[in-house]
């Protein structure tokens, strides 16, 4: 072992065996995050929700499960605390506090759907660390099933929010969507927040754009099932994308910071507004400095969210690599750079993770 890699010897023991716990606790934390995830996509919380106390048999049966592999998963969860556990009857009961972080009905607030982020980024690892050898990305068609998870995750904070608690704050807009007008969805994924939006304002016309083509085909699939008429989504390159009109509004959630050149998409979507448009970005919220983000209860996940996925996936198109905790002060420097000189930030309460950008030529 050469010199320098020889761990020096620590001096305060109290503060080691301390942080003996705290990796005690992290390593349990993200073991119980794997099984929040299959919970989660089991729909064992659901089930659970909407029962009393009951035995592992009867829990498998009302999930359609196998009860042997519940009956360990319930194990996890109760030592986890999360789930209670009466030894005498051999029962047991999600509390209804619970539920409400853990649950399909409880939208936004359902944080079971982000812990199934994790098992799609770990699949990368071996490729991610071999970008930390010799530099690089990891391609997003590596990630699996990561848009049917990032669907979920932006219907529940945006999707039926966006129309009830977001648009009401802004009465002009949500008037001329009901009027009609000409919107454009820039990264749209699977297209279910433009879902909710062509049908609560069947008047205005919606335009979904993504470069990949299978959340693509899912979302025009899901649109002629509804029988939508004022929607349609198309599979291209932003950077390739022609349009011989312009748009009274652009969305964009969650998605400028993933892109390989958000700054010529930013000039782009300034091209594509007419003159008294609007550009909406949700992004995350964050601060561009570090220091500023170690009182964020989320800013270890957001940082790994960008190494293990927004980052990487930016680099392997020879992007900027941006990433997810580009922070407010970049995102404003590069709105203004791209030509907007009206921006707004708004935060609101349902949503924990993101800020609102309200954006005018």
């Amino acid at each position: 072992m050469c010199k320098s890699c020889i761990p020096r010897i620590p001096t305060d023991m109290g503060k080691a065996e301390a942080f003996a716990g705290q990796m005690i606790q992290t390593i349990n934390a993200g073991a119980l995050s794997a099984m929040i995830s299959i919970g989660h996509r089991c729909r064992l919380f659901d089930v659970m929700a909407a029962m009393e106390a009951a035995d592992s048999k009867t829990i498998a049966e009302n999930a359609g499960l196998n009860e042997r592999y519940v009956r360990e998963w319930l194990g996890a969860m109760v030592s986890g605390r999360i789930i209670n556990y009466e030894p005498k009857n051999q029962t047991y009961e999600l509390p209804a506090e619970h539920a409400l972080f853990l649950t399909r009905q409880a939208k936004e607030k359902n944080m079971a759907a982000i812990t199934s982020m994790l098992p799609v980024w770990s699949k990368v690892e071996d490729q991610i660390v071999e970008c930390f050898e010799k530099g690089g990305g990891v391609p997003y068609e590596q990630y699996g099933r990561f848009h049917e998870v990032m669907g979920e995750i932006s219907q529940a904070s945006v999707g039926e929010n966006l129309t009830e608690l977001v648009l009401p704050n802004f009465p002009e807009l949500e008037a001329r969507l009901k009027e009609g007008i000409q919107v454009l969805d820039i990264g749209c994924g699977d297209g279910q927040i433009l879902l909710t939006l062509a049908q609560a304002f069947p008047n205005s016309r919606f335009l979904g754009i993504d470069l990949c083509e299978e959340p693509i085909a899912g979302a025009q699939a899901r649109a002629a099932e509804l029988g939508l008429k004022n929607l349609w989504y198309e599979a291209r390159d932003l950077l390739d994308f022609k349009t011989i009109q312009n748009f009274d509004l652009i969305t964009a959630f969650d998605v400028i910071h993933d892109l390989a050149f958000p700054d010529k998409v930013l000039s782009l979507v300034h091209s594509w507004l007419k003159e008294d448009g609007l550009f909406l970005m949700m992004d995350i919220h964050a601060s561009s400095y570090l220091e500023k983000n170690l009182d964020n209860p989320f800013a270890p996940f957001l940082y790994t969210a960008s190494t293990l996925h927004c980052m990487t996936v930016s680099l392997s198109q020879g992007g900027m690599g941006l990433g997810t905790v580009w922070g407010e002060e970049k995102a404003s420097e590069m709105l203004l750079e791209a030509g907007f000189g009206n921006i707004r930030i708004e935060r609101f309460e349902h949503d924990l993770l993101d800020s609102y950008y309200f954006c005018k030529k």
